[in-house]
């Protein structure tokens, strides 16, 4: 039976690319649907209008992205991660055809693309005025029809649009890296190599060293944690939840008991989902 796998597009972001692989992965039988925000991928799945959704999470130059972390935190109905896929990414400068250098007066892209590529920007278009885009694609499409506006995106998107490159590897760092989830109803089953992503922030906001003693029961079960990072919890100003992942399943027995102690000390205490760490060339589903 074909599936509905919906992700972050139009066609040519790098959530199509990441969507794309995982489909592949996953042993085919998708319907991809492109969404015009993140938040619409994770509503759509929600709502069972999209069997999965791909989004995406982390970048290795900029770190979190937010809006996902927050989806999957205060999702008013269950969302799960069962899967990951980690995409290099390369960012270019692309414009309409004809377009030199020296026209380009404006840039526009997706704020995170953006802020990847912060050291280019300034050293070459120091004076360029910075516009937003819903998506790196769309940046793409929008510019196809303007003089003097450049995008930032992907070569795939270059393709699609018919752009013309006037700079690649434009990102301030390499390599880069983006971290992208698929998001469904329910998580992985066990695998064998397995990570558990958590959200969780305590009753007592006084007691000291509640933190150490969460992490203190992955460490003496001899756990990897793998990052660990905060959110504001939306609540009030000073409160945070805490965002973990782990090695291991939720079900292995060690991890099982660690996050039985852990959610008996907690007032919000959320797993996100266990799921198969990415493996370049591997399989996943």
């Amino acid at each position: 039976m074909t599936r509905t796998l919906a992700y972050f597009g139009p066609p040519g972001t790098n959530s199509e690319a990441a969507a794309l692989i995982y489909a592949e992965r996953a042993g085919g039988g998708f319907d991809l649907v492109p969404l015009a925000s993140i938040t619409a991928v994770a509503a759509a799945v929600a709502d069972g209008e999209a069997d999965e959704g791909v989004v995406p999470i982390e970048n290795s130059i900029e770190g979190a992205v937010n809006e996902t972390l927050d989806l999957l935190i205060h999702a008013d109905k269950p969302l799960y991660i069962r899967s990951e896929t980690v995409l290099p990414i390369e960012h270019l400068l692309l414009a309409k055809p004809g377009t030199r250098k020296e026209d380009v007066t404006a840039i526009k892209s997706f704020p995170v693309a953006i802020a990847q590529c912060r050291a280019f920007i300034s050293r070459e278009y120091p004076d360029a005025a910075i516009e937003a885009a819903l998506s790196t694609a769309a940046a793409v499409e929008a510019v196809m029809s303007r003089d003097g506006v450049a995008a930032i995106a992907s070569r795939r998107a270059a393709e699609h649009y018919g752009a013309e490159v006037l700079a690649s590897g434009i990102q301030d760092r390499s390599p880069n890296h983006t971290r992208f989830v698929t998001v469904a109803g329910e998580d992985h089953a066990p695998t064998g190599e397995d990570r558990t992503s958590l959200a969780f922030t305590f009753a007592h906001e006084d007691r000291p060293a509640q933190l150490v003693a969460a992490l203190q029961e992955f460490a003496s079960r001899s756990i990897n944690l793998s990052k660990i990072e905060s959110r504001p919890s939306k609540e009030k100003l000073g409160t945070y939840i805490f965002l973990v992942d782990v090695h291991g399943h939720r079900l292995d027995a060690p991890l099982a008991e660690a996050l039985a102690t852990i959610e008996k000390k907690c007032s919000v205490f959320r797993i996100l989902g266990s799921y198969p760490r990415f493996r370049e060339g591997g399989r996943s589903s």
